[in-house]
């Protein structure tokens, strides 16, 4: 221990420093009386409370405190605090980690350290001190510049460190028990441990989700989502309002508009239109450099910042007036800064927003005149969009925002031109472009000019509807890089339409579109105006059971020759047949269990021998509600091979591997002789290949030998001779002929995959039957329907054409729509889109009016007096039963309403008897259980209101859980005879079970 010399809290005199002097002391720690105590207040107290006098004594210390034992040696004490803060191996910051460290610190240690510094040691104190005397805030955590987005690229890295990790751990144990064996790094590497990670993270994570197919901008949006949950986020119940909420930086960012409603509101959200992620995990949104109050519009000025980057910055709006040359028209500009929404001078912006629809999602930036929406039903609009049904014959809006062709194109459905070119053939299956190419693409390229394109006709989506492309270009039409070739699966013409555009009055009518219920002409019904095509698969797994081998047939027992009529050998329904509830869609028998036998098949088993009564019906047959047409089927079989099939399949393997040998030795051919055009004769400057090694010496002149000999798959493409230019097109020939290669081999492998190991199903699977039906749905009573705005209903009537409220001129309105969901729900959108919208069809235009900076009154008010229509479409209507003339005027116009995927088909349902739960005996929940209707509490109280006892015993006993009486009840039905006496429910049962089996004696007395 060291010698105090002078103790703690002394003021110095002139002796005391005398005696520091002659103990050879090198430092001595002093502190000022002064009045910022509160400065360095806690230092102070923390030196005075701080046992140790010197840095050997804090070391050991240190160690006591972490090891609760005495040190060996004081290197090894000093060790363990290098290790914990200072060691690499301890633990990694990483990327983000150091860089929000500098952010937070103003440090600059170099990005490249990942462990802590002594220095960011010591701006922690000083921060927290300062935190601790008001000087500094706490972070927000709800700021986007402390949350990051943990990309699936980063998510799945993650995974395959894990399963490498394991991987390694395997191959050490393996290595350590055949210590003196002779092993290759085959027998020791198990590829399984690492897919079965990945499998698993595909397979079970919560996010590795099922793609929303239900339309383009379903499929568009799921793949731009951002989720709080999952592994590694929140959960739903301890997410609060804060992390709900939205923030300021998320302009530009997050959609404030596009989230569920429900339980995750606010913890899904959407990716804004121009918003990107930076390799931080960031997000970031483009603004243009403002300079001495000018706007820089070249394609420089535009800049992407994350939110701490913006932090400091005063942004103006994007629809700020500005001249040509960028200068701001006014003096003074409306701004963003943090939270707060200063009018500022023009020479104190420094950024300025892109676009108007910045601020907005995809979904969101598609509903015009969003600026007139009240949020909640902005919302509402954007998420139904969403679940919009692809139509037979849709059409793109009237009134649109701008966004549907680039959505349409970015959703990369449709086929695009690859280049400039020429239409060779079009029809409705494939199309044929000739592109053209110049003399050096055409010298480089192995493929041919001529590029045919398979359309998808009537393929499943995952929700079920279909997707059927349909050519939009002909014969000898030329057409440009980018260009759509095709339409259909929720586009027209190349832009996105997910409904139609229908003339609407907002009225009653006769009560029957009171609460949001929607009146529709029956002209829609006819003209197949919001008729969709759905596509359901169903399919039937053939299994090697213990009672043998199950068989898919048409030959089955018990069934009448009509039900198998359009059953072919294997089982399957005919392509082309209709289908009603309970069609057999696939015949399979299986083999039965040994029982005794009854006398009636002792009776066919003596006329026609012994099989005829071991296999029983095991067929797939067409659920209730189901009418369709089949369009496709499909028989997936393991292969079950004998001798003869294995020589035949040697042969037709042996030929595979003869046409792919040909056809890159032709591949190979043409690349050599353009390659000795370009180099033979020169010298070449050291040819290598990817490992570095020599494939023609430096020096070596290339001749058509050399380049035969070169194995062009894994040689360097660059630096072949002295010219650039011809280097450059070398490199471009050897990659594209390496691309050519790998298309041919991974064809010719699919094809020997397929002879050889034929279709892959799991293990117990020797056959997989599917077949396909389609079905044309037609709008109907209980469909719902929903406009952009939020404005959802359900058809509640079908009115004739000549029922329906007329215009003078006679025309018939379309839809009818109850104004009284307008003013309180305060979506003023969707009349500015009805208005302007009846004035487009007058004069057969389309608008385009972008979010937050569309047409304003006036100009709508423009077009309407162009159109030659009333003057906010308020006009009087017609009654289509009497043809009197309505007391008030009407608005009327036309408006883009859509048909979304809850259709009444799929939630009809009714039971007659059907399958009961087996605990409590009471028919199971659900249409896919084909289950009953719930009877709860709260019903049985109604009933019991009103007094009717003998339908409430009804329900409670005969119609759920008493099963004597249900069948005797039954039988009492078909014979005619009085109803008997309602039994004991078997829920009683179980209660007096479970009491029972709690140790309580009950019984009925």
């Amino acid at each position: 221990r060291n010698e105090i010399i002078i103790d703690r809290e002394t003021v110095l005199e002139n002796d005391h420093i005398d005696q520091i002097i002659n103990s050879g002391a090198e430092t001595i720690l002093l502190h000022k009386e002064n009045q910022n105590i509160a400065d360095f207040a806690i230092i102070y107290n923390t030196l005075q409370k701080d046992p140790c006098n010197s840095e050997k004594e804090a070391v050991l210390y240190i160690y006591r405190q972490l090891r609760n034992s005495e040190p060996p040696d004081d290197a090894t004490a000093r060790d363990v605090i290098d290790k914990l803060f200072f060691s690499d191996k301890r633990y990694d910051l990483g990327e983000v980690g150091r860089y929000r460290i500098n952010k937070k610190l103003y440090s600059d240690s170099n990005i490249e350290t990942r462990v802590l510094t002594k220095e960011d040691i010591i701006r922690i104190i000083k921060y927290l001190i300062e935190l601790i005397n008001s000087k500094a805030d706490v972070d927000d955590i709800d700021h986007l510049s402390n949350r990051r987005v943990r990309t699936v690229g980063e998510q799945l890295g993650n995974q395959f460190a894990v399963g490498l990790a394991r991987m390694a751990r395997t191959i050490r144990e393996r290595m350590n028990v055949r210590d003196n064996e002779v092993f290759t790094p085959i027998d020791l590497i198990n590829a399984k441990t690492l897919s079965s990670v990945i499998n698993s993270f595909f397979g079970t994570n919560q996010l590795s989700q099922f793609m929303d197919q239900t339309n383009p901008l379903a499929e568009m949006t799921h793949k731009r989502r951002l989720s709080a949950l999952g592994p590694g986020g929140l959960s739903r119940e301890r997410a609060g309002f804060e992390v709900r909420d939205v923030h300021y930086t998320h302009y530009g960012r997050l959609c404030p508009i596009e989230t569920p409603e429900g339980p995750n509101i606010g913890l899904i959200s959407s990716l804004c239109v121009y918003a990107k992620i930076n390799e931080l995990g960031f997000i970031e949104t483009p603004y243009r450099k403002v300079t001495d109050g000018v706007v820089n519009l070249s394609e420089e000025g535009i800049e992407y910042f994350s939110a701490e980057e913006e932090e400091t910055n005063i942004i103006a709006q994007a629809n700020a007036q500005i001249d040509d040359n960028g200068l701001f028209i006014n003096p003074k500009v409306k701004s963003r800064h943090k939270g707060d929404f200063p009018f500022i001078e023009k020479s104190a912006v420094q950024l300025m927003d892109v676009a108007p629809n910045q601020i907005a999602s995809i979904a969101a930036s598609l509903i015009p005149f969003l600026e007139h929406d009240d949020a909640n039903r902005a919302l509402m609009g954007s998420n139904m969009m969403r679940q919009a049904v692809p139509l037979l014959n849709p059409e793109s809006p009237i009134v649109g925002t701008g966004i549907e062709r680039i959505v349409a194109k970015d959703s990369r459905i449709q086929i695009a031109a690859e280049g400039d070119g020429i239409i060779e053939s079009a029809d409705a299956l494939e199309i044929v472009v000739k592109y053209y190419r110049t003399e050096v693409e055409q010298s480089v390229n192995f493929s041919s000019d001529t590029i045919k394109y398979r359309l998808p006709k009537f393929r499943k989506t995952n929700q079920n509807t279909c997707v059927n492309l349909r050519p939009i270009v002909r014969k000898g039409d030329k057409v440009f890089k980018g260009q759509l070739l095709t339409e259909g699966y929720g586009t027209e013409k190349g832009e996105l339409a997910l409904g139609r555009n229908l003339k609407v009055a907002f009225m009653p009518w006769k009560g029957y579109n009171f609460e949001d219920a929607i009146v529709i002409s029956e002209k829609l019904v006819k003209e197949d105006v919001f008729t969709s095509v759905h596509i359901d698969e169903y399919s039937l797994e053939v299994r090697d059971t213990k009672r043998g081998l199950e068989e898919l047939t048409a030959d089955i027992p018990n069934v009448s020759e009509e039900a198998t009529k359009n059953l072919d050998d294997n089982g399957l329904i005919r392509i082309g047949a209709e289908v009603k509830p309970g069609d057999i869609l696939i015949g399979k028998i299986t083999p039965k269990g040994e029982t005794d036998p009854t006398p009636e098949e002792k009776l066919l088993r003596a006329i026609f021998g012994d099989k005829a009564g071991d296999v029983k019906d095991a067929s797939l047959k067409a659920p209730p509600s189901l009418f369709g047409i089949v369009i496709d089927k499909k028989l997936f079989a393991r292969t079950l091979k004998d001798k003869k099939v294995k020589s035949a399949e040697k042969l037709i393997l042996s030929k595979i591997d003869e046409e792919f040998e040909r056809k890159v030795d032709e591949i190979k051919i043409k690349l050599i002789d353009r390659l000795s055009s370009e180099v033979n004769g020169k010298t070449s400057q050291g040819v290598k290949d990817y490992y570095t090694s020599d494939v023609v010496s430096k020096g070596v002149k290339f001749s058509q030998k050399v380049l035969q000999d070169i194995d062009y798959l894994s040689v360097n493409p660059n630096r072949w001779t002295t010219d650039k230019t011809k280097n450059e097109l070398i490199s471009l020939l050897i990659s594209n002929y390496v691309k050519s290669y790998k298309d041919l081999d991974g064809d010719f492998k699919r094809k020997k995959f397929n002879i050889t190991i034929g279709d892959e199903l799991p293990s117990g699977i020797i056959q997989l039957a599917k077949v396909y039906v389609a079905q044309k749905r037609a709008v109907k009573v209980g469909d719902k329907m929903a406009g952009r705005h939020g404005n959802k209903g359900i058809v509640a009537k079908i009115v004739r054409e000549e029922d329906m409220p007329f215009l003078e001129d006679g025309t018939p309105v379309d839809i009818v729509l109850n104004p009284l969901g307008v003013p309180s729900r305060m979506n003023l959108g969707q009349i500015y889109e009805t208005v302007l919208g009846w004035a487009g069809k007058e004069l057969g235009v389309k608008f385009s009016t972008p979010i937050f900076d569309g047409a304003t009154l006036d100009e709508i008010n423009e077009y309407t007096e162009k159109a030659g229509i009333p003057k906010f479409g308020k006009t009087y209507l017609y009654d289509g039963g009497t043809g009197e003339k309505f007391d008030q005027p009407a608005t009327v116009g036309m408006i883009y309403m859509m048909k979304l995927g809850h259709m009444v088909d799929d939630k009809m349902h009714a039971r007659s008897i059907g399958p009961y739960s087996l605990i409590t005996q009471q028919p199971l929940g659900g249409k896919a259980q084909f289950g009953g209707q719930r009877f709860g509490e709260m019903e049985v109280w109604a009933i019991e209101a009103f007094g009717a006892s003998h339908i409430l015993q009804e329900i409670l006993t005969v119609k759920s859980d008493d099963v004597m009486g249900r069948a005797k009840t039954y039988e009492a039905i078909v014979k005619g005879e009085p109803m008997p006496m309602p039994g004991i429910p078997e829920s009683f049962n179980v209660l007096l079970h479970e009491l029972r089996g709690l140790g309580l004696s009950m019984n009925l007395e």
